[in-house]
């Protein structure tokens, strides 16, 4: 790990910083992504209070065109740490929710680099970056979404990637919602969070240079899509989740959302597999009275 200990020469400065960004968190932003969901545009006014986890949809960096790198990213170094590995696939999730967003009202978030760790391991040498995000809005913290996201060598030409290993997924759900993945709705939520990663619309790329089979549907989609799923089968106010990605979906697929019965306490336990009941996805989550 010499060459790594080396790099963190350089990364280890950006431990602690912290970048804000303002969001004015736009009534025609709002209405798109309340479209993208299926849920009616005309209900979102100046005003109106949002679903718990939209805080997602805001406080996105507009980065230039000449700074995007070759995978969509921003260049190293230019929002993130310049960790010298080219593949970054998000991770673990932890959230605490104290409020709600409001439609048109001005928000901030802060975006802190926690810690940055070089690992070796069955899949080889990779990092991981853990950020913290505090949104606020008119002097309250509405949200603090801490999580992970990992970074891996290229792919070697012609090779696949074998950094997920396949596993099923329960079978005792409660309950369960399926939700296709279609093309346009990777870039209807893509276009929401301004997220330009190539993997999600560009196919000779994500097989050529990071050696997956088929376009990867959006990480935050997915989570995003398994928390409409416990809100429409919990009771209570959303306080709060962790969630971890195990294994890519892929575009044109589907992800089903399976989930336990609620607990008396509030928690909620739910997961995600794709067509072939691979796990993909797990997050628990918890809901005050």
């Amino acid at each position: 790990m010499s060459w790594m200990d080396d790099a963190m020469n350089d990364l280890r400065p950006w431990i602690g910083r912290v970048r804000t960004v303002e969001d004015d968190v736009g009534l025609m932003a709002m209405r798109r992504a309340a479209g993208t969901f299926d849920m009616d545009p005309e209900r979102i006014g100046r005003g109106t209070e949002l679903p718990p986890h939209w805080f997602t949809l805001i406080g996105v960096e507009t980065v230039l065109q000449k700074e995007i790198g070759p995978d969509g990213h921003a260049n190293k170094g230019v929002v993130l740490p310049p960790i010298p590995m080219p593949r970054r696939m998000g991770a673990g999730r932890r959230v605490s929710i104290m409020g709600r967003l409001k439609a048109g009202e001005p928000a901030v978030k802060k975006a802190e680099v926690v810690d940055i760790v070089p690992k070796s391991g069955r899949s080889g040498d990779i990092f991981v970056l853990t950020m913290r995000n505090t949104y606020e809005q008119a002097g309250r913290k509405i949200a603090v979404d801490e999580f992970d996201a990992i970074y891996r060598p290229a792919v070697p030409p012609g090779q696949k990637t074998t950094a997920t290993v396949a596993t099923p997924a329960r079978a005792d759900q409660a309950w369960s919602d399926r939700t296709a993945l279609t093309n346009a709705l990777n870039f209807r939520y893509s276009a929401l969070t301004w997220n330009a990663h190539r993997i999600h619309y560009d196919g000779d790329y994500t097989r050529r240079e990071e050696g997956y089979p088929a376009l990867v549907s959006n990480g935050g989609l997915s989570m995003h899509l398994m928390v409409d799923a416990a809100l429409r089968h919990a009771k209570g106010t959303l306080a709060g989740y962790t969630a971890r990605l195990v294994h890519p979906l892929w575009v044109g697929e589907l992800i089903d959302v399976r989930g336990e019965q609620q607990q008396p306490d509030g928690r909620l336990k739910i997961w995600a597999a794709d067509r072939n009941g691979v796990l993909c996805g797990e997050m628990e989550l918890e809901f005050s009275k």
